[in-house]
């Protein structure tokens, strides 16, 4: 009998909008965590993990669970690491600490088998859409985060549903180019952090890109949501792998 050996790979995700109201995706998820991620060397959530999150104080059964896989995954010796997504920038310390998981910055390079990888959510290379980009800065700057956290939960609910509602209805009006990266932003970033690859989701439309910076070929590597399927991808030292699982 001959035995193979374990070859080293890092899970990424992001995208998935978890909702008390999604029980399929929410199960796909905790199957994931339960009986493929314990194989991984680690887990990078990119963000929008939540539909929407509206503080570490709006706590429930739900979260809870959320909270508890993560933590059963990292008790058993795989780190977990998130950065934030525009639907869950006010993730904070309690809930990490609940989780397990570290909180990352928005942007962040890793050594992933040799390779300087930038990774990142992703929104933040989408500049064509001005008034999306007005807001981000808003969102991430030092005060707002505290002054919505300093809200009643019952006012950040109806807020937080409110703009939902607006947001779906100017998306829905908006170009998939304007939705999509800005190519020369993309290009700007990698060349400030000195990296050939990036891994980034926020745009929902998982890929492979081959590019080019300074005459120097490179990767951008888009992750899938988990709308209609979970989405991963599997990267070790010899392979790059986008996967989708059943819901």
């Amino acid at each position: 009998m001959t035995l193979t050996s374990h070859v080293p790979f890092t899970y990424f995700i992001a995208d998935l909008h978890l909702s008390a109201d999604r029980n399929d995706i929410n199960q796909c998820f905790f199957t994931f965590l339960r009986e493929q991620a314990p194989h991984a060397d680690a887990l990078y959530v990119l963000g929008d993990l939540f539909e929407v999150w509206i503080g570490d104080d709006d706590k429930n059964d739900f979260t809870s669970s959320i909270a508890k896989a993560f933590n059963t995954l990292n008790q058993s010796g795989i780190p977990v690491y998130f950065i934030h997504g525009n639907r869950d920038f006010l993730i904070r310390e309690r809930f990490a600490e609940q989780a397990g998981i570290t909180l990352l910055p928005e942007q962040q390079v890793i050594d992933l088998y040799g390779e300087p990888t930038l990774i990142m959510h992703g929104d933040e290379l989408c500049t064509k859409d001005i008034e999306y980009q007005a807001f981000r800065r808003k969102a991430r700057s030092w005060w707002w985060p505290r002054l919505m956290l300093s809200l009643p939960l019952s006012l950040r609910r109806k807020l937080a549903s409110k703009g939902r509602a607006t947001s779906k209805q100017k998306q829905a009006k908006l170009s998939q180019e304007i939705m999509d990266v800005t190519s020369d932003e993309v290009i700007a970033f990698m060349r400030k952090f000195d990296v050939k690859r990036l891994i980034h989701g926020h745009t929902h439309r998982p890929a492979i890109h081959e590019l080019e910076v300074d005459a120097i070929p490179a990767q951008r590597i888009v992750l899938g949501d988990w709308y209609e399927q979970g989405s991963l991808l599997k990267v070790s030292r010899e392979s790059i792998e986008l996967v989708s699982l059943q819901l």
